[in-house]
């Protein structure tokens, strides 16, 4: 297929398959004519817009065939479901594909799919970031995910936050122990417990190129950080973790606080929010972020901020330790007593955008004039 009118290519799909044409896809690839590199964000999660259904997805594998322009498909909060996957699965597995980004979050695709998509990674060398959370994939397709991460060399970003897992953490830690490229793991939302933390530090020791670890909303305890505790301690190369909405409580934080400290951690970024800790804990991490050689971000709201900790805070805060950006708290004072009020940031969602993904592909390219990125 001619990559200069990827238009005209889809609406010959249809016609020569009989589907009916879909206004949504229509509109984007309307506004994709430029001779630039693509990323077409087709999500579903606007009720003006058309869902993409099994039959959308066969077309779009159609016309992205051969097409060397098209570098990101976000196809999120759509109506795809196993069968779909596979029409994408099947693009993946061609020796001409050119996607670095797949985002196929909260669609309708199971076990089966995540086999398929895992099968065409097996062999693919040019996706970057897949992007899973809110599939029901279970167990099994979690294993068929980290079996193919075993043999990937390519993939940098996997998220599977809210996929019906439950005894998955020991075949991600056999893939994060043999696993040389894989950046960022976004694992929310699974249920996991201490035994499951245990068991995927095991895997993290061993180790050394995930930067960014997304914990967030699971059920781990003071028992599960102490192991985590533990990676931060021999493996410098994690940056970034997050552990909101968990219940660490103050042993868990002062876990945290001793490994930060430790020579040779590298943790940049932490967020506890929501985890029970109260004074001693916080302090802890106060004064750990004070003595921290690499760690400038922590997030601490949601959690006990009684005024010894809001003294803790405004002190690091005033000195600039903590700087205003770096934080999800404030400092205010009334009737002489210093409270924290919330302030509405927090962990970067992605430590590796779609754009740095794309940069990444385009970098890589061997052609002699490459071309600029265009976000549709």
């Amino acid at each position: 297929m001619a990559n200069e009118n990827i238009l005209e290519f889809y609406e010959a799909v249809c016609r020569e398959h009989q589907i009916k044409i879909n206004p949504h896809v229509l509109e984007v690839l309307k506004e994709s004519t430029a001779p630039k590199k693509l990323v077409l964000k087709l999500s579903g999660n606007n009720r003006q817009v058309q869902r993409l259904n099994n039959d959308d997805i066969f077309v779009l594998s159609k016309c992205l065939q051969n097409n060397t322009r098209v570098t990101s498909l976000d196809v999120c909060y759509n109506n795809i479901t196993d069968k779909g996957v596979g029409h994408l699965a099947d693009l993946l597995q061609g020796e001409n594909s050119s996607l670095c980004s797949l985002d196929l979050k909260f669609n309708d695709i199971q076990t089966d799919g995540a086999e398929a998509l895992a099968k065409s990674l097996q062999c693919n060398s040019s996706l970057l970031s897949l992007r899973l959370s809110g599939n029901k994939i279970g167990n099994r397709g979690a294993m068929h995910l980290a079996s193919m991460l075993q043999v990937n060399n390519t993939l940098q970003e996997l998220e599977l936050a809210d996929c019906d897992l439950e005894e998955w953490a020991v075949h991600f830690s056999e893939m994060l122990a043999v696993n040389s490229r894989l950046v960022e793991l976004h694992i929310g939302k699974m249920e996991m417990t201490d035994t499951g933390m245990e068991r995927l530090s095991e895997g993290l020791r061993l180790n050394h190129s995930l930067r960014y670890l997304d914990l967030r909303c699971n059920r781990v305890t003071r028992d599960g950080v102490r192991h985590l505790a533990q990676v931060l301690k021999q493996n410098p190369t994690l940056e970034i973790i997050d552990l909101s909405s968990n219940r660490i409580e103050d042993e868990g934080a002062m876990y945290l606080s001793e490994a930060i400290t430790w020579p040779g951690c590298g943790l940049r970024e932490l967020s506890v929010n929501s985890n029970n800790i109260r004074t001693e804990g916080l302090l802890s991490l106060a004064q750990a972020r004070k003595g921290a050689t690499t760690l400038t971000n922590i997030y601490i709201w949601g959690n006990h901020l009684d005024e010894p900790v809001c003294q803790a805070f405004r002190e690091l805060i005033s000195s600039g330790r903590l700087l205003p950006e770096q934080t999800d708290v404030s400092v205010y004072e009334v009737d002489g007593q210093v409270f924290l009020a919330e302030v509405f940031q927090g962990l970067r969602r992605h430590y590796s955008s779609n754009s740095d993904l794309i940069d990444k592909c385009l970098d890589s390219s061997t052609a002699p004039n490459a071309e600029t990125q265009q976000q549709i």
